[in-house]
């Protein structure tokens, strides 16, 4: 069973097609990304999972039942435009927000003083949200995203004005979370935490999803069946053209790297035999497209193999 299903999901606004039946299938206690360029539909699609819109078309499924008001108590959602009140202090806003999420009083304050604590802005709980740095804000509302254990997460850019140590933070936390049993939805435009934090993807564009699957099945898709050997020369290197393309290759030190394309059917076997009569080979490695590689190249509909 999913955790969440949309299904065949359509929206329209005026003269603008947000979502054009769009598909997305997010495992159990999984970390799910959700991409796509600025105006793509993301932001549509985890408004209507959110039930802030309604969809025209289509249907949410959420543990395999369909989507009904009451379920917003088993998300949490963390948008990209943040919003504090500024002149609340910061503990009385953070268990107002915990109260709204169905928490009593009393298991809220003893709740958020733990995350607190591991956020290390304790001290700052007395103080009025304007006091407190962006970065000291967004941590006050991931953690009112998170403290009422829901189990359906949703995170819109969620390191957005965090230096690299609290991103570093913010991961492990959403790693324990799925560990924990939390099925994760993260949006973001830094294709290196997908790679780090992501099970599957979708990415959509134009309000539609172009691809989807496993981000190891989605690289081995996009491979460019280009191989980097690394190698010390016995005299000059001589390919037959029609099985193999050397694309490029630099020297250092006496150590020749070179990135070479198979053609025609051949394959790395062929590659390593050929080359192993010619030189000494040093480190004979695949290279895989990264997702942000993938990205630019679905987004822009240029050939992938070109960018290497």
């Amino acid at each position: 069973m999913y955790a969440l299903e949309a299904l065949n999901v359509s929206k329209t606004y005026i003269n603008h097609k947000a979502l054009d039946d769009v598909s997305i299938q997010v495992a159990d206690q999984s970390i799910f990304g959700l991409l796509g360029p600025n105006g793509a539909g993301k932001t549509t699609l985890i408004r209507i999972i959110n039930q802030i819109s309604v969809m025209d078309e289509g249907k949410i499924l959420l543990n395999g039942k369909k989507i009904k008001p009451s379920d917003t108590s088993l998300i949490g959602y963390l948008p990209e435009e943040r919003g504090l009140y500024k002149k609340m202090k910061v503990g009385e806003q953070a268990v107002y927000l915990a109260q709204l999420k169905g928490l009593k009083r009393n298991d809220a304050t003893r709740e958020l003083k733990k995350w607190f604590e591991k956020f290390e802005i304790g001290g700052w709980w007395n103080k009025k949200v304007e006091e407190l740095s962006k970065g000291m804000q967004q941590k006050v509302q991931f953690i009112a995203t998170v403290m009422h254990h829901p189990k359906l997460l949703i995170f819109d850019e969620p390191f957005s004005g965090f230096d690299p140590i609290n991103v570093n933070l913010l991961k492990q936390e959403i790693l324990n979370l799925r560990d924990e049993g939390a099925t994760v939805i993260f949006s973001t435009h830094n294709m290196a935490s997908v790679e780090e934090l992501c099970d599957n993807i979708a990415l959509i564009n134009k309000s539609k999803v172009i691809l989807s699957g496993e981000i190891s099945e989605v690289k081995e898709k996009y491979k460019p069946n280009i191989y980097k050997i690394d190698y010390k020369p016995l005299g000059e290197i001589s390919l037959d053209n029609t099985k193999f393309e050397i694309v490029s290759t630099e020297t250092f030190k006496g150590i020749n790297s070179s990135k070479i394309r198979l053609l025609n059917g051949s394959d790395s076997t062929d590659l390593i035999d050929k080359m192993n009569s010619q030189c000494e080979i040093k480190s004979f490695n695949e290279i895989l497209p990264s997702i942000n590689d993938i990205f630019i190249s679905e987004v822009e509909g240029t050939d992938i193999s070109a960018r290497y």
